[in-house]
């Protein structure tokens, strides 16, 4: 019993998600975990995985469960724009992007995931480090291209927004834009956007 309460302390004390698998390789059965759930110390936070409770202090747990399911993704749209600072929504989901035919991540929190074909989720991706944990997120560029091309869905006033700000500070060039807008075959609707960015005084 010594060595499963070290190891249910050494799990907390680390603060960071663990998978099924860890906890029963530290001595931890999974009848166990689950009492440990109803007590409050642990949360299953997805498919196999969980998370001390101390964990919540963290700012982006989510992108912690999804890396530990070995999850391929790339964070996109809202969740990209909010990364770079190019608008002021705060989402309260995920959004991540994974390769056309891949399943999406089961989770147990709110996430919004798109399929891209593999060129374009190939394109623009950027690995970043958040709260010590290794990211990718798409280029200001790419993630400027994305809003227009979901624009029908999620508004065009977002594309407009993330198109400006980014503009504004310096976080891409007019052939950045352009290969991403081209990339997302999305350039004859940017092209008057970013003419009119470009003369605007």
């Amino acid at each position: 019993m010594d060595n499963v309460a070290a190891a249910v302390r050494q799990l907390t004390q680390k603060g960071r998600a663990f998978t099924i698998a860890q906890a029963k390789e530290a001595g931890i059965s999974h009848q166990l975990l689950a009492d440990y759930c109803r007590k409050g110390i642990f949360f299953r936070q997805g498919y196999g995985v969980y998370v001390p409770a101390n964990n919540f202090i963290s700012e982006h747990p989510e992108i912690e469960v999804l890396q530990k399911r070995g999850s391929e993704f790339v964070l996109c749209l809202l969740s990209a724009l909010r990364f770079h600072e190019f608008t002021t929504q705060n989402p309260k989901e995920v959004w991540i992007a994974v390769r056309q035919g891949r399943r999406s991540p089961r989770v147990n929190f709110s996430m919004t995931c798109i399929h891209f074909s593999d060129a374009v989720y190939d394109f623009g991706i950027e690995e970043h480090v958040l709260n010590d944990l290794p990211v990718k997120v798409y280029s200001p560029a790419k993630t400027v291209a994305d809003c227009f091309k979901f624009r029908n869905r999620y508004g065009l006033d977002l594309a407009l927004e993330a198109l400006r700000n980014g503009w504004r500070r310096h976080k891409f060039t007019v052939d950045e834009l352009n290969r991403a807008a081209r990339i997302n075959r999305v350039q004859n609707v940017m092209t008057p956007y970013m003419e009119m960015m470009i003369n605007e005084p």
